[in-house]
C-alpha cells in the first residue's frame, strides 16, 4: 500500500498540520486536514457504503516501538485518504473499505516511525517556525467556539498538548524534507540525460488530428432503422460541408453527432494512424488540413471527418517535454525514496497491529 499511502511531503504536512484544525462541522465533527474530522460513524443506510456503528474512542489499533496509535488516528487518516467519507456519516464504500483502512494504518505507522527518527536525531524546530505554525493553525477555525471545541476534544484544553502535536507534525515535515524532498529533485541536466537515453519514449508517430460527426444506428437495427440512419447521415453531411472552420464544425458536432466526442466539439485530437479504421484512414490520406470528408461508412455507422492537422512522424523536442518529464521523474524518485525510508525504519522497529 505504499504507493497509495506514502504521499509527498507537502501533502503530509498539509494533512498533519491542518488536520488538527479543521472546523467542527457539528459538535461531533471537525473538518480539518491534519487531525481530520470527528465525523460521526453512525450507520449509513446507503448500501454502497460500509457502515461503522462504533464511534472512535481512543482504542489502540497499533503500537510502534511502544507508542500507541488509536482508532481516532486511524479514522483521521482514512478521512485524509477518502475525504468524501465525511459526507456519508463517516462511512466509506464497502469495496474500498479494507484497502483504505490498510493504507491508513500503514500511513499512521509511517508517520510515527518518521517522528521517532526525527527525535532520535535530536532534530529541533526553531521558535519562530513554531510560533508561525501555531498562528496558522488557530487561523483555520471559523469561530472561537470551534477552536474551543477542538481544544476540548483533542487537547484536553491544554496548550502544551497542542504544541506537542504541532511540534510532532513539524518534525515529520522536517525529516521528510531532508530525506525525501531534497533528494528527489531532478535537474534539467538529469532530465536531459534520461531523454537522450530513452529516445523511443519520445517518438511522435504519424497521426491525424481530426473532428468527427457520427450517426449511429441502434444495435441490431432493422432495415427501416438503417434506412433512417442513412437519411440522417446525408442531412448531417450537407450541414457539415457548409461549415467553414473548426468552431463551426465543432458546434454542429455538439448538436447532431451521436458519438461520445460530441461534447468535445467532435475533437478527437491527434490519433495514431494505426488506431484509425482502414475506411477512415483511406479517406484521410487524400485530404488536406481544413477539408471535410464525405460520408464514411464503418460497419453500420456513418462518420464525417474534418482534418485539422496531419502530424508527420518524428521526435519530440526536449524543450517541449522537459517540465512534464522532470515532474514525472521527480514523482517516481519521491515514491522510491519514501518506500525506501519506510522499509529502513520498519526493519529495526517493533510494530504490533492490534
Amino acid at each position: 500500500m505504499l504507493g497509495m499511502t506514502l504521499k509527498s511531503e507537502s501533502k503530509v504536512m498539509k494533512r498533519q498540520l491542518a488536520v488538527f484544525a479543521a472546523v467542527l462541522l457539528s459538535s461531533a465533527m471537525a473538518s480539518a486536514q491534519l487531525v481530520a474530522s470527528h465525523a460521526s460513524t453512525a450507520t449509513n443506510t446507503q448500501s454502497a457504503f460500509a457502515t461503522n456503528s462504533i464511534q472512535p474512542v481512543g482504542r489502540p489499533v497499533a503500537r510502534v516501538n511502544g507508542a500507541v496509535l488509536t482508532d481516532r488516528d486511524l479514522q483521521r487518516e482514512m478521512f485524509a485518504i477518502f475525504p468524501y467519507a465525511r459526507q456519508h456519516n463517516g462511512n466509506v464504500p464497502k469495496a474500498m473499505e479494507a484497502d483504505i483502512r490498510r493504507g491508513a494504518l500503514k500511513m499512521i505507522e509511517f508517520d510515527e516511525l518518521v517522528y521517532q527518527e526525527a527525535v532520535r536525531r535530536q532534530m529541533t524546530i526553531p521558535p519562530e517556525r513554531m510560533s508561525k505554525a501555531l498562528a496558522d493553525f488557530r487561523a483555520q477555525f471559523q469561530s472561537p467556539d470551534d477552536y474551543k471545541q477542538f481544544m476540548k476534544d483533542e487537547c484536553q484544553n491544554s496548550q502544551t498538548v497542542l504544541r506537542a502535536k504541532i511540534r510532532r507534525s513539524l518534525l515529520i515535515e522536517a525529516l521528510l524534507k531532508q530525506e525525501v524532498q531534497q533528494k528527489s529533485v531532478v535537474s534539467i541536466a538529469q532530465a536531459k540525460a534520461y531523454f537522450d537515453k530513452n529516445p523511443d519514449r519520445f517518438l511522435i508517430p504519424e497521426s491525424w488530428s481530426i473532428q468527427t460527426i457520427s450517426i449511429l444506428p441502434p444495435a441490431n437495427a432493422t432495415p427501416d432503422q438503417l434506412k433512417e440512419a442513412k437519411k440522417r447521415a446525408d442531412e448531417a453531411l450537407k450541414q457539415a460541408k457548409a461549415t467553414k472552420n473548426y468552431e463551426e464544425f465543432g458546434v454542429l458536432a455538439e448538436k447532431i453527432s451521436e458519438d461520445d466526442w460530441r461534447v468535445m466539439m467532435g475533437d478527437r485530437h491527434a490519433i495514431d494512424q494505426t488506431k484509425l479504421p482502414p475506411e477512415v484512414m483511406k479517406i484521410l490520406a487524400t485530404m488536406k488540413p481544413g477539408e471535410t470528408s464525405g460520408l464514411i461508412q464503418v460497419g453500420q455507422a456513418y462518420t464525417i471527418v474534418r482534418l485539422n492537422e496531419h502530424i508527420k512522424p518524428g521526435m519530440q523536442k526536449f524543450d517541449a517535454v522537459k517540465d512534464s518529464l522532470r515532474k514525472e521523474l521527480q514523482t517516481k524518485r519521491t515514491e522510491e525514496l519514501r518506500a525506501g525510508l519506510d522499509a529502513r525504519l520498519r526493519k529495526t522497529a517493533k510494530i504490533e497491529e492490534l
